[in-house]
């Protein structure tokens, strides 16, 4: 689709060039895509402004989250086409590709029915003065989004924001978009007014530094490497911008010697291997209490074993990586940890009838990772597992929080004392225990410390998020 969202209407890129875009599966080009350019910017952000003072503005609470109802369930009656976009733009698993449209949609039922729910407050104060305390939208704000979860990276990022009366434009990844561009259809039939929402497709150096520094925009938000958001971060700090970053994570899965083994072991392999391992909250350490680190990582061992990537369509553990230079640094990855001495302790399988031109790899197990080795410390963004053992309770603390980045920590472990204790040392944003991950996760707040960003989406604190706050002070005398 070789055409920009803006106003309300489809249109070619200002200097009428395109991009090619890549099936992952095979390598080869199935579409293209407008090469949006700082022009381009430029109108998006008029447009979302004039919508402001326009119809858009005009409406209230309750007329916004009606239109993002309407986009839920028109997303739900199209879900196996979206579906089918997503996976062959993405390379995901259909059903993995399935449930990234079920819980898009689920954002706009939450965020349509949480709309009118963001109160404003009343501070008792001196007798002869009423003070209310009020949450407006910013304004104008700015979306970039990663390739690795376009639909629900939309549902997180751009539903909220309209939610809460903001204008948005955005600006997806060039490697996977089709979703986000096929939801803006679906955005104007369920009747949300021209300029609230405009998507503006092109490179991140051109579109996205453009829209980062643009002097019209109120508010960022940015999903994807560390390197890209401090840019992002300082772009926006020339205007003293809010900005809410997610970068990240190295997240760790620390297994105590009285955990359900059986059930660690299936969510250990899952966490790694959704969406190839590249999901900023895989689970890509695994921390093992040295009484049980032999027998357990032989289990998790027969699980990578079993595992295979594939097709979209073969529906396997992994699908293929996003482009041939994800594919080459995971690579990067996996050789030099063999050239290190490292064991891989079990490898899947890339399964048979894939595309020779595809970007796959195989579920990878290495083990024991040293503790300062860079598979141990940096993000790989692959299906890629580092175990890792423990000595006790203390050491698994130090050792989970020894890296520069701090999104999610999983706790394996029946002791209720230390399922509490080791859930407060914890540097990190979100904390699961006896479990990991929960669905698309619409109504938890999702956000990290450290190099995996700051400022929080999902649930009520997204809408905190894409509001200010106004103190009003009346003196209305005795």
């Amino acid at each position: 689709m070789a055409q920009l969202f803006i106003n309300g209407h489809w249109v070619a890129a200002a200097n009428g060039e395109t991009l090619p875009v890549i099936d992952p599966s095979t390598g080869e080009v199935f579409d293209t895509l407008a090469r949006g350019t700082a022009a381009d910017i430029d109108a998006a952000v008029a447009a979302a402004r004039a919508a402001l003072s326009g119809p858009w503005g005009r409406l209230n609470a309750t007329e916004r989250g009606r239109i993002l109802l309407r986009m839920g369930a028109l997303m739900l009656a199209r879900a196996e086409e979206l579906a089918q976009l997503e996976s062959r733009d993405t390379g995901k698993p259909i059903a993995q590709a399935r449930n990234d449209i079920t819980v898009a949609a689920r954002y706009c039922e939450f965020y349509g029915g949480a709309a009118d729910k963001l109160h404003g407050e009343q501070i008792p104060y001196l007798n002869d003065f009423h003070v209310v305390v009020l949450r407006e939208p910013y304004g104008v704000t700015a979306h970039i989004l990663p390739w690795n979860y376009p639909a629900q990276m939309f549902g997180r990022s751009v539903v909220p924001a309209l939610a809460m009366g903001n204008a948005a434009v955005l600006k997806p990844s060039e490697d996977a978009c089709m979703t986000p561009l096929a939801f803006c259809a679906i955005a104007k039939e369920a009747g949300l007014p021209d300029g609230a929402l405009n998507v503006v497709t092109g490179l991140g150096e051109e579109a996205g530094a453009a829209l980062t520094a643009h002097h019209d925009i109120d508010f960022v938000t940015f999903t994807g490497s560390p390197e890209v958001g401090t840019l992002v971060q300082k772009a926006a700090a020339d205007r003293t911008l809010k900005v809410v970053l997610e970068l990240g994570g190295k997240s760790p899965q620390i297994v105590f010697d009285d955990a359900d083994l059986e059930r660690a072991a299936t969510f250990i392999l899952k966490a790694i291997t959704q969406n190839a391992g590249q999901t900023c909250s895989a689970g890509s350490r695994l921390l093992v209490q040295r009484s049980i680190y032999e027998r357990f990582v032989a289990t998790v061992a027969e699980r990578f074993k079993g595992s295979a990537a594939g097709t979209p369509a073969q529906d396997r553990d992994c699908g293929p990586l996003i482009n041939a230079a994800q594919k080459a640094r995971v690579e990067g990855f996996i050789r030099r940890a063999q050239d290190s001495g490292i064991a891989i302790l079990a490898q899947g399988q890339v399964a048979d009838g894939v595309h020779p031109g595809g970007f796959y790899v195989a579920p990878t197990l290495f083990g024991p990772v040293p503790r300062d080795h860079p598979l141990a410390c940096d993000e790989v963004f692959g299906p890629v597992l580092a175990a890792i053992p423990f000595d006790d309770e203390a050491d698994a603390i130090a050792l989970a929080n020894a890296t520069d980045f701090g999104l999610l920590a999983g706790i394996w472990t029946r002791d209720g004392g230390r399922q509490t204790r080791m859930a407060k040392a914890m540097k990190c944003g979100q904390v699961y225990i006896n479990t990991y991950g929960a669905g698309g996760g619409v109504e938890l707040p999702f956000g990290g410390v450290k190099r995996s960003g700051h400022g929080r989406e999902k649930g009520f604190m997204a809408l905190e998020e894409f509001c200010t706050v106004k103190t009003v002070v009346q003196y209305h005398g005795q």
